[in-house]
């Protein structure tokens, strides 16, 4: 290590090298490594008593399915949840330093913390790395001023709406909001209406699939429903009649011809020797 490693100051937050490094490779004529297309499903939506929140379990690595019942609906606060779509590591990552945030918050103030608290320190967060987290939310949940929904871009844009959609996804969720969604829906309703939303985009887009997650938050109360939905389970084809089904026909053994082995056959075993 060199004396001007020691003395200068520690980088901190993201290394942009690479950027620089890709714009070197470009100038030489060679083409920088692709970027990683992310699937999912995250929706959201309000109702006459709170915030229903949905995301699908799917999680890919390029082509490749890695996981199939991840969970995509994170925990920031006592009835604050907020949904990730991108990379798995950035959206855990934010979510769980803004909730560490959120408790101290809550120590310092001696109340409950709110939504809009979540929301700024989320925005805050993602706008200091410009975009460079790659960590799309959804933010829901109930505090003393009522229900409330934000979507969150990577860049830090922010948008209030009752109903929202995010991911690879999002075209063909946001589709049945936009048909059967009105004000005042119940909670049944309301957890209809976000499972066939997600459902949609299990079905529409390779990246999105397996199950159903939902969560419900109302005042004083949050129901985490787990594996809702599980539309692609494989499904049981035998029947009670057809477990009790047997062949009628049988088929008889005309001939038998045994040929022993004149010799004994030697069984050799080799050890596989590793090298240090």
């Amino acid at each position: 290590m060199s004396k001007s490693d020691v003395t200068s100051n520690p980088k901190g937050g993201f290394s942009y090298d690479l950027c620089r490094r890709n714009a070197m490779l470009s100038e030489k004529g060679l083409e920088p490594p692709p970027f990683r297309k992310t699937g999912t499903t995250i929706v959201g939506l309000v109702f006459q008593d709170g915030v229903i929140l949905g995301a699908d379990t799917r999680a890919t690595e390029g082509p490749i399915v890695c996981d199939k019942n991840c969970e995509k609906i994170h925990y920031m606060a006592p009835e604050i949840y907020c949904c990730g779509a991108g990379i798995a590591a950035d959206t855990e990552a934010v979510t769980d330093l803004v909730s560490s945030q959120l408790v101290l918050h809550a120590y310092n103030t001696g109340r409950k913390s709110r939504v809009i608290t979540a929301l700024n320190l989320l925005r805050k967060h993602l706008t200091e790395y410009k975009g460079s987290i790659s960590a799309t939310l959804i933010l829901g949940g109930v505090d003393v001023t009522g229900p409330h929904l934000h979507t969150i871009d990577p860049h830090g844009a922010m948008n209030t709406l009752p109903f929202d959609a995010k991911g690879s996804g999002s075209l063909a969720a946001i589709s049945v909001f936009e048909t059967k969604y009105k004000e005042g829906l119940t909670r049944d309703e309301g957890v209809k209406m976000v499972s066939e939303a997600i459902c949609s985009g299990i079905f529409n887009d390779l990246g999105s699939g397996s199950n159903v997650d939902i969560c419900v938050i109302t005042k004083g109360h949050t129901e985490y429903l787990r594996n809702h939905l599980m539309p692609n389970h494989p499904p049981t084809f035998v029947s009670e009649k057809n477990k009790e089904h047997k062949f009628s026909e049988k088929f008889e053994v005309l001939s038998t011809k045994v040929t022993p082995l004149k010799e004994k056959a030697e069984i050799i075993e080799e050890g596989n020797s590793m090298e240090e």
